[in-house]
């Protein structure tokens, strides 16, 4: 069965269910999530998060409800909640039948009389809202005779938080649930400061305020964080399912450009209409899930790194870019999420994330710049003749105002030196991917010329010099002397692979010799190699044997010192092993890159590789976020995922592999790119 239509029975029902996520977004950086099951197990599982300045500011408003369905049989509740210490009530997730993520979160409940209902959650593209609707299905049957089953009477009583998403609630006094009335919608303003809530119903409103106390969210206990909230609810909706179907709808009101409060049938309805239409045009399930990571950000766009935690990270943004927007045919989005960035240069440095509720961008990366660069120049392509003149203008700048700050110096040690490779880090700063720190201790410093900048560096000078910055003849005459120096430098003869970092704590020759990952993207997963024959394929052959994972490469080798093999714990536990064996599935698009490459790139390579390499990945659509890629997994088999259910880079890494990489036939592949030619040869 497919990840998109889920069938739940016996046993295993509550425990799959309660594995199972799904995830709606509204294009400007809220979201709804939750587990099949019905139960959050997540401090970020809500009907209704929104972003009160997009993509930032989000806060949980609508965490969940209280669902019950009446017939002339019984009644029983739909939805799942665990209280302190460890007690479960509602039990709704017995009752689920099955789960489809297409055209958006639909459950079939069955009810032990044989009463089915319908329900359904959507979010409409650029509006802070949430749709939900119940519907009693045509041909539900009691297992015995048993009055009309017209008679069935739903009651939902939601829980508001209006907190930051990130933290938890308790009962206070300056919660209010006063609310009022404006055309029978309701408005509630649980916080003076706060946005206003406002609720449209097809049924009939119960004002009866109570204080439910200590939910526990389990996720967030096996994180080693606080896991108990209280949720307050301000009453109750209750609809007959006989006289049709029942609608909900929460929006988040901020400002008097946001959507107007229709009549909540209505309103499901055109949600519904333009959805379809739109998620239709986006294209297949890898596409459709896509879409859900590009997002507003002032009047430009953006790419949000992973839900339901992070925000738009640079380096995230500019790795996840490729396959999201350029693999699935969406440049002119991909040249506006550019331009978006492109005003941000700073000492030749773009921000690696905006912190919630700071306007204030942290520049703490070396890698997001270069990544950067090498999206333009893979955009620049794309875009061909169709790119105006001034996005062209705008983008050629940010690249030459990146290339000559890290050429001259910037922050953090970032420098160019003369054997034309890039230096960075300093005590205290973790610049490249493997950013973990413990304690205020980086695990992973890589102080000095780590590997895989060396190859963004030397890929973002091939750029600047063919789009012909001011620059260029500089920027080619480097990238010569940088070439050379790489292939002296790091290879490694004796073990056949690439060193993961020299200059150590810039002190020339001291060498760290791990095996990680890093090295791959020397080879592949990016448009200039910087191997070929025989050290290319020695590399991948290396990686192959210690790193491969059928969800991703390890971080590090299993017989390395400090190796960890499961991912797990609290917080100091997490940390340490994020980058200590952990597998990461982005990975996977530079190593099978690499791997098509050395072994000739033919249509059977092709294939043989998305058999071997890709269906995994594919499998595992059904595995955690339901249609996405996790972030990391565990580095040990069954390779148990965690981390981030739904992470931008890993998907966009995957949707690259598929629609160019591993496409099926030469007509639709990438072009072969050079790997060894001594001077710049790509042709923007």
């Amino acid at each position: 069965m497919s990840a998109r239509e889920l069938r739940y029975e016996g046993e295993e029902r509550g425990e799959r269910a309660r594995q199972h996520e799904w995830l709606e977004t509204d294009g400007l950086g809220g979201f709804a999530s939750g587990t099949v099951s019905g139960l959050r197990t997540r401090r970020y599982h809500g009907l209704l998060v929104a972003a009160t300045t997009p993509p930032t500011g989000r806060m949980m408003l609508v965490s969940g409800a209280d669902v019950s369905v009446e017939t002339p049989g019984g009644r029983w509740f739909l939805s799942t909640q665990r209280y302190a210490p460890d007690v479960t009530a509602g039990h709704g997730e017995r009752y689920v039948e099955s789960f489809a993520l297409d055209p958006w979160p639909t459950w079939i409940f069955r009810l032990p009389d044989g009463t089915r209902v319908k329900h359904e959650i959507l979010m409409r593209a650029g509006a802070p809202q949430v749709f939900l609707s119940w519907q009693l299905l045509a041909g539900s049957r009691a297992p015995r005779p048993a009055p009309d089953l017209a008679w069935t009477k739903l009651t939902v009583r939601p829980f508001f938080a209006v907190r930051d998403f990130h933290a938890l609630g308790r009962q206070n006094p300056s919660f209010s649930f006063d609310h009022e009335i404006d055309g029978g919608h309701f408005r509630f303003r649980p916080y003076a400061p706060g946005p206003t809530i406002v609720a449209s119903s097809s049924g009939a409103y119960r004002h009866q305020p109570h204080w439910y106390r200590g939910f526990v969210h389990d996720e967030e206990r096996r994180r080693g964080l606080d896991f108990v909230e209280d949720l307050g609810s301000p009453g109750e909706w209750t609809f007959e399912l006989g006289d049709g179907e029942a609608a909900l709808v929460f929006t988040c009101q901020r400002a008097v450009r946001d959507p107007a409060i229709v009549p909540a049938r209505d309103a499901v309805e055109a949600a519904r209409t333009f959805e379809r239409s739109r998620r239709a045009k986006l294209g297949g399930p890898l596409e459709r899930a896509a879409d859900q990571y590009l997002v507003a950000r002032g009047g430009g766009r953006t790419i949000v790194a992973g839900y339901p935690w992070f925000g738009d990270w640079g380096r995230d943004t500019f790795i996840a870019l490729r396959g999201l927007c350029l693999a699935t045919g969406r440049v002119a989005e991909a040249v506006e999420v550019l331009s978006a960035w492109a005003g941000l240069v700073s000492q030749g440095m773009l921000p690696n994330f905006f912190p919630d509720g700071s306007s204030e961008p942290e520049f703490n990366s070396v890698d997001a710049s270069l990544w950067y660069v090498v999206a333009v120049g893979e955009t620049v392509r794309a875009a061909g003749a169709s790119l105006g003149g001034d996005a062209r203008r705008r983008l050629v700048a940010a690249v030459e105002a990146i290339l000559t700050g890290y050429a001259k110096g910037t922050r953090h040690g970032i420098r160019g030196t003369e054997d034309g490779l890039l230096a960075a880090g300093v005590p205290g700063q973790q610049l490249t991917w493997m950013d973990a720190r413990v304690d205020g201790r980086e695990i992973t410093p890589r102080i000095g010329k780590p590997v895989e900048i060396q190859a963004l560096w030397l890929n973002a000078l091939a750029v600047g010099a063919a789009l012909g910055t001011p620059s260029a003849a500089r920027w080619a005459e480097r990238l010569d002397r940088g070439r050379e120096s790489f292939a002296r430098r790091f290879w490694d003869e004796s073990n056949g692979r690439l060193h993961d970092v020299v200059d150590v704590g810039h002190r020339a020759g001291e060498i760290d010799g791990s095996l990680r990952p890093n090295q791959i993207l020397a080879a592949g997963g990016l448009p200039l190699a910087m191997l070929s024959g025989d050290r290319a394929r020695r590399v991948v052959e290396a990686v192959e044997r210690a790193l491969l994972t059928p969800l991703g490469l390890r971080s590090l080798a299993p017989d390395e010192p400090g190796y960890c093999p499961r991912y797990g714990g609290g917080v100091g536990e997490r940390d340490g092993a994020y980058h200590q064996g952990t597998v990461w599935p982005w990975l996977m698009g530079p190593f099978v890159e690499a791997y098509v490459r050395v072994h000739g790139a033919t249509a059977a390579v092709r294939q043989a590789a998305r058999q071997r390499f890709i269906a995994p990945l594919l499998a595992h659509l059904g595995e955690a976020g339901l249609g996405h890629v996790s972030e990391v997994a565990d580095a040990e088999a069954p390779h148990t995922p965690g981390g981030c259910p739904f992470q931008a880079w890993s998907l966009g890494e995957l949707i690259r592999l598929e629609r160019t990489v591993l496409a099926p036939s030469d007509a639709t592949a990438p072009s072969p790119l050079p790997s060894s030619s001594p001077s710049p040869s790509l042709r923007l």
